[in-house]
């Protein structure tokens, strides 16, 4: 029986190049799996980058919101990619060369165009105020207690807008005014009926008006009386008014002829009337109370008041010569009316009658006329046909 040779039970020892290949697998696939690791890692890494460098921004432009993403780094570079022009009057609420951050907020308010009116003068104004007060605050144009602005410094600023500085100045002034006097007349029995007598002189009293007056940009626009004051109160003048009846007067005291002083019948102002005397030829001038004609100022001492005693009045009152025409009487003048001769003068001689009126410049302007006639009627006047 034969022998039976044994077999080995492992492999051949291996040769250098299959070790060599063996190795070179084994580490290959290792190696792949590392850099796919590394890849993987590389991306999810670029990519935590990437979201951290995106930042989410909001922007408030002149009141609208809106809201945006963005890689870059500061404010002007965000402003620069989104294309938003902000102009050298609008107000930043960031610094341009401010970082963005997560949830940075940026709020631009934008300036308007004004058109501002004060002291004589026009600018035009840009401003991110939010009122008219606010923009003649920024001005730093002063406002006084008085003054006005329009609209109104609560409203709110608009583009285009005109707001207008009214100064006001408010002026209070007093003036001084006279109160004339009144004359009261009482009946007087021991007083002979024509004359009169002045028993209490009269005194202007004196009024204090307080007056505001309002200015607007140096113009007057107002001026309203606030205050109203007596200083002085005014005396009544008294006059007695003779009631006691005296003889009449048949005859006259003039020269002239017998006929002269015979009463005769004419038609004068619409009524039939008794006259004394007819005067022709007569000249006339006026008078006043005032000073050039009488050398006496309102508050002298019988200032108004005839040599016969009588108050002056317009319509009523003449000077004339008493040799002439008797105090008391009542004449009638062609072309003036009926008159009665209550005061004398200096310079009034014979035939000449100086009318009385009010209005001094009016006695003025009256000057010198000649050749009227006059009818002597009287102590007493006319009243019926």
């Amino acid at each position: 029986m034969g022998v039976i040779p044994v077999q080995e039970t492992h492999d051949p020892r291996p040769t250098g190049k299959l070790f060599a290949l063996r190795w070179k697998h084994e580490h290959l696939r290792a190696a792949l799996l590392g850099a796919i690791l590394v890849f993987a890692i590389t991306i999810m890494f670029v990519s935590l980058l990437n979201k951290a460098a995106t930042k989410n921004i909001t922007i408030i432009d002149n009141g609208v919101t809106s809201f945006f993403k963005t890689k870059t780094s500061n404010v002007l570079g965000f402003l620069e990619e989104q294309d938003i022009y902000v102009g050298p009057y609008d107000r930043l609420s960031m610094l341009p060369t401010d970082s963005l951050n997560e949830g940075s907020r940026i709020v631009i308010d934008r300036a308007v165009s004004v058109a501002v009116k004060a002291d004589g003068n026009q600018q035009v104004a840009y401003s991110t105020e939010d009122t008219v007060g606010g923009v003649i605050e920024s001005l730093q144009i002063k406002l006084s207690e008085h003054d006005r602005v329009i609209p109104a410094p609560s409203s709110p600023l608009r583009e285009g807008m005109t707001v207008s500085v009214i100064r006001v100045r408010k002026e209070v002034t007093e003036t001084e005014h006279p109160i004339a006097f009144k004359v009261v007349q009482k009946d007087n029995a021991e007083l002979e009926e024509g004359k009169q007598k002045v028993v209490t002189t009269g005194q202007n009293g004196l009024v204090v008006f307080k007056t505001e007056r309002v200015y607007e940009n140096g113009k007057l626009v107002s001026q309203e009386l606030i205050e109203k004051t007596v200083a002085k109160p005014a005396v009544q003048q008294v006059v007695a008014i003779g009631t006691k009846k005296k003889p009449e007067v048949a005859t006259l005291s003039f020269n002239g002829p017998p006929s002269a002083a015979e009463a005769k019948v004419v038609k004068l102002n619409g009524k039939s009337v008794k006259v004394k005397r007819m005067l022709s030829n007569v000249t006339l001038t006026a008078y006043s109370a005032g000073f050039a004609s009488t050398g006496k100022s309102k508050g002298d001492e019988g200032y108004g008041i005839t040599s016969s005693g009588a108050v002056v009045k317009e319509g009523r009152t003449i000077a004339v010569d008493p040799r002439v025409i008797p105090i008391g009487w009542w004449v009638y003048i062609e072309g003036i009316g009926f008159r009665r001769a209550e005061d004398t003068g200096g310079a009034i001689k014979g035939k000449k009658i100086d009318i009385y009126y009010d209005n001094e410049t009016h006695a003025d302007r009256f000057g010198l006329k000649r050749g009227y006639t006059v009818y002597v009627i009287g102590p007493v006047k006319p009243s019926a046909d």
